[in-house]
């Protein structure tokens, strides 16, 4: 299962829930979000290159593969997502606004190969009833995975969960992420959650001391929870 740990702006914050071992980290790109990460004065430094093996101090001696770098956009003009890309040396765009299949094309071609190769594209669907998932259909063939998240007056971050029962109507072919107000304590409830094309699940307000900074601790009960 993929672990993603979205909404993240602080570099040491980013260093010990990456030591926990999970999978990706998502860095927001929004103006109008609390977590945005462009705040931030350094870019690529943010998180460690992630080929390499790292330790979080010379105190604690744990090492780890730093996470995969997610880049969250809303409507973001194609050249502000392609800078962002480059500079902080995304593996995967997650677009969560009303981003057409055609503009998502052009921007895989301007990017891969040249720029970031095999860089892939994460499509953010808010879920309140199952008609919402047919709009899936029209991005099956221009993305790489979806992420089924809560409709909101917000764009994410809410929350809240939806109906997880309503993605027994996705019969897509692209795997997806689980996402909406998963908290410490739904570790069992995600155990019991199957999908074919669940391959992980996406954490965010619900670990949070502040907006962009995790509990650490809070995480890694709930990873060892889901673990065992």
């Amino acid at each position: 299962m993929i672990i993603k740990v979205c909404g993240m702006r602080d570099g040491e914050n980013i260093r010990q829930v990456s030591a926990l071992g999970v999978n990706w980290i998502g860095m927001i790109f929004w103006e109008q979000s609390p977590r945005n990460v462009t705040m931030i004065p350094t870019h690529a430094g943010i998180i460690p290159d992630r080929a390499k093996e790292f330790e979080t101090s010379s105190a604690s001696g744990v090492s780890y593969t730093a996470p995969q770098r997610v880049g969250v956009f809303v409507d973001e003009m194609a050249q502000n997502i392609i800078t962002r890309a480059v500079n902080y040396r995304l593996d995967i765009i997650q677009l969560h606004g009303h981003e057409s299949p055609t503009f998502i094309r052009n921007l895989r071609h301007t990017l891969d190969p040249d720029l970031r190769p095999g860089i892939r594209f994460m499509k953010a669907v808010s879920i309140a009833c199952a008609d919402d998932l047919l709009l899936c259909k029209d991005y099956e063939d221009c993305v790489d995975y979806f992420l089924f998240d809560t409709k909101c007056t917000t764009v994410g971050g809410s929350g809240r969960q939806f109906d997880w029962s309503l993605l027994k109507a996705y019969n897509g072919q692209k795997p997806f992420l689980l996402s909406g107000g998963i908290g410490p304590d739904d570790a069992d409830r995600i155990k019991t959650f199957s999908h074919p094309q669940c391959i992980g699940i996406d954490l965010n307000s619900r670990f949070e001391t502040e907006p962009g900074m995790k509990d650490v601790e809070a995480l890694r009960s709930f990873l060892s929870q889901l673990k065992n």
